[in-house]
């Protein structure tokens, strides 16, 4: 088993202002505190904003970059999925979250050993910030394999995508401080039993308290704010 940490929550928004102006209301904000705009993302046709959380994580809002070029794939995190594409037009929302991979270990040599477990590996940069990510061919988030005569369990932003950063310098470092930290990242999901042993594996079980429940899945972040403690869905 790896152990993985905390990298950063995703929040899926239909436009950047839509899912900045989602973030600033839910956290309560003050104009000091708001996320700042990242950067493009080059063969993804996205772009971000990012928001600094205590402990070196953090919050993207990531959405389609309306100038960018379609790309050549499906972009990442389910964006071109129609179910995402119709939960969004009820606005923004925590779609999922992102693992760290410590060095000495690769995230490039883990997923050659275990394909079916973790996505294809690729290499992002976005200005001087360079990765490896897991991204599933489909641009799909990230599920589980089950048994050879079953499908693929859908994790439903449950179980994490996994990054590596090539630089030095965590995003977070570079982030000005908000005044917010993670205080606790739930999950609820039907199957929760059967993706307690994955998220075990990828040594991410620690990292959030997951609920079985009977209506859809969904992640919620406890966020602690100087306005108290707020709630993402």
């Amino acid at each position: 088993m790896n152990a993985t940490q905390l990298d950063h929550l995703v929040i899926a928004a239909a436009t950047l202002e839509a899912g900045e102006q989602y973030v600033i209301e839910q956290l309560a904000l003050d104009e000091r505190d708001r996320p700042v705009r990242g950067g493009k993302h080059a063969g993804m046709g996205t772009h971000n904003s990012l928001l600094n959380l205590w402990g070196g994580s953090y919050l993207e809002i990531i959405a389609i970059d309306p100038v960018a070029p379609p790309p050549t794939r499906p972009r990442w995190f389910g964006l071109d999925e129609p179910a995402t594409v119709a939960r969004l037009q009820d606005g923004p929302f925590l779609a999922h979250w992102v693992v760290r991979l410590a060095r000495p270990r690769q995230l490039t040599r883990w997923q050659q050993q275990y394909p079916q477990r973790i996505a294809p590996v690729i290499p992002m940069a976005r200005g001087d910030l360079r990765w490896h990510i897991s991204v599933p061919e489909n641009g799909a988030l990230p599920g589980w394999p089950g048994q050879p005569d079953q499908p693929m369990l859908d994790a439903h932003g449950v179980l994490p995508t996994v990054i590596q950063w090539d630089t030095p310098a965590h995003p977070s470092t570079r982030l000005p401080a908000s005044g917010c930290a993670l205080k606790c990242l739930r999950a609820f999901h039907p199957q929760a039993e059967q993706l307690r042993e994955p998220l075990r594996w990828l040594g991410a079980d620690r990292l959030l308290q997951l609920d079985a429940t009977l209506v859809e899945p969904t992640l919620a972040a406890e966020i602690e704010t100087p306005a108290g403690v707020r709630t993402l869905k």
